[in-house]
């Protein structure tokens, strides 16, 4: 049975999503000096929420921001407030659209790069390091072993994601940018969230930047908002997947995995993805780290 046929993005949307590939591409950092290919022509790219990490790496983030005072409960709760009346009315009017987004994005402004990036290292240890999942990480291994690139390419921010991806020894990473300048965010995003058809758009980019071969590389996820990049490489596999991921990989004859144990994990995982698939907007936006400089 074929899948119904997605629908188009309207074309400002599509605009945003290719902005937010290419500025994530061109934010990619690649440790060239731990990394000497002998296949460069072929590399993976790994979502990071329930794939290569149990859990929402952002929530993780948010959470330890706001255990040192970052921001407060208030600013949160207000921003998701925004971003929950929007989804749910579902205004198109683009002002409003553009408040919406903004909105999740202001309480970080004025803050510096390099605060967050030092915080980043310290939350990594504390809330994420014990949460990666080990079969995915040995799935990255071995296209290292093979001589290949591996780039995560994530929603969260940008710092967060380059922190897990140097922590594992991965070649680099590509996550949610924002604005800042001279080191100060400015509270906006460059183009929208690295989410969906964006993150196909940042994988294409950095194909063409590194000269990769599409057909030759191989990409990971465990959401079926994935899908335009993982139907963009030769090689998609599904990794803790949910339901319509699952499905979908079976009738394409993809490569599943699953790294979580029992009932019991299978059933908070779909719980944590009910939760943090309406929260990761909001959050993602409100704590996205990295920018470039107007």
């Amino acid at each position: 049975m074929t899948p119904p046929e997605r629908p188009r993005l309207p074309l400002d949307l599509r605009q945003r999503s290719a902005l937010a590939g290419e500025a994530a591409a061109s934010a990619a950092e690649v440790e060239r000096a731990l990394h000497h290919p002998s296949d460069p022509a072929a590399a993976a790219f790994f979502d990071v929420d329930n794939t290569v990490m149990q859990g929402a790496s952002i929530f993780h983030l948010a959470r330890g921001l706001h255990r040192r005072h970052f921001f407060t409960s208030r600013e949160i709760l207000g921003a998701a407030w925004k971003q929950a009346y929007f989804r749910v009315v579902g205004v198109e009017d683009p002002e409003h659209v553009a408040e919406a987004r903004n909105s999740a994005l202001s309480f970080i402004a004025g803050h510096t790069v390099t605060e967050l990036e030092e915080l980043g290292e310290e939350i990594f240890d504390e809330a994420m390091a014990h949460r990666i999942w080990p079969g995915t990480r040995a799935q990255a291994q071995l296209h290292l072993d093979e001589g290949q690139r591996v780039w995560l390419v994530t929603a969260a921010p940008i710092e967060i994601a380059s922190i897990i991806a140097r922590r594992l020894g991965l070649t680099g990473a590509m996550g949610t940018v924002a604005e800042h300048v001279d080191g100060v965010y400015t509270g906006r995003l460059v183009g929208d969230m690295l989410h969906g058809p964006a993150k196909a758009e940042a994988v294409k980019a950095l194909a063409a930047r590194e000269g990769l071969d599409l057909a030759r590389c191989s990409a990971y996820s465990d959401s079926y908002n994935d899908l335009p990049m993982l139907e963009l490489v030769g090689d998609p596999c599904a990794i803790n997947p949910d339901a319509r991921l699952r499905s979908h990989a079976r009738q394409q004859g993809w490569r599943v995995r699953d790294y979580r144990t029992g009932r019991k994990a299978a059933r908070a995982g779909l719980l944590l993805g009910a939760v943090t698939g309406a929260a990761t907007g909001t959050v993602a936006a409100g704590v996205a780290l990295r920018g470039r400089r107007r």
